[in-house]
């Protein structure tokens, strides 16, 4: 798929993501339209990193899609019945299966957090958290014009 070499990165999981869910069909639509508890465990080396994460209601986390078919370049979302690119979708299957969830942060012991809004599969790998601000990130204006020509929902 990647003929020619564009740079590299290097990327390192910074713990693992427990969910009830192990089959990707048990995965609910969205996160955010999940009410199960799941917990994210850091591993021991960035606990110090959580300092202070506990004054935030809400978090970005991003995690990898070890499941994902990465060749896949179009997607047919069940709620829209039509083909889009999967940069025009939320389909996990992409070039580089990188998922971003906004969650609800409920609890923090040590290195784990309790959070609700999770759509990844039990033993994800997580890369990354970030605090999710609504003054900064919410768009009220944002839209897909697709889904409003055709889907009741989102991919």
């Amino acid at each position: 798929m990647f003929a020619k070499e564009r740079g590299s990165i290097s990327i390192h999981p910074i713990g693992v993501i427990h969910t009830p869910y192990s089959r990707r069909e048990e995965i609910p639509r969205q996160g955010r339209l999940s009410s199960e508890l799941c917990e994210i465990e850091l591993y021991p080396e960035f606990a110090p990193a959580l300092k202070d994460i506990e004054q935030c209601t809400h978090l970005f986390v991003i995690f990898w899609l070890h499941q994902a078919d990465r060749s896949r370049l179009t997607a047919i979302p069940k709620q829209d019945g039509r083909e889009h690119g999967v940069f025009a979708t939320r389909s996990p299957n992409r070039p580089n299966p990188l998922a971003l969830d906004v969650v609800d942060l409920l609890d923090v012991e040590g290195s784990r957090l309790t959070v609700r809004g999770m759509d990844a599969l039990d033993g994800s790998l997580l890369l990354d958290i970030k605090p999710y601000s609504a003054g900064i990130d919410c768009i009220p204006q944002a839209r897909i014009a697709w889904q409003e020509d055709g889907a009741t929902a989102s991919d």
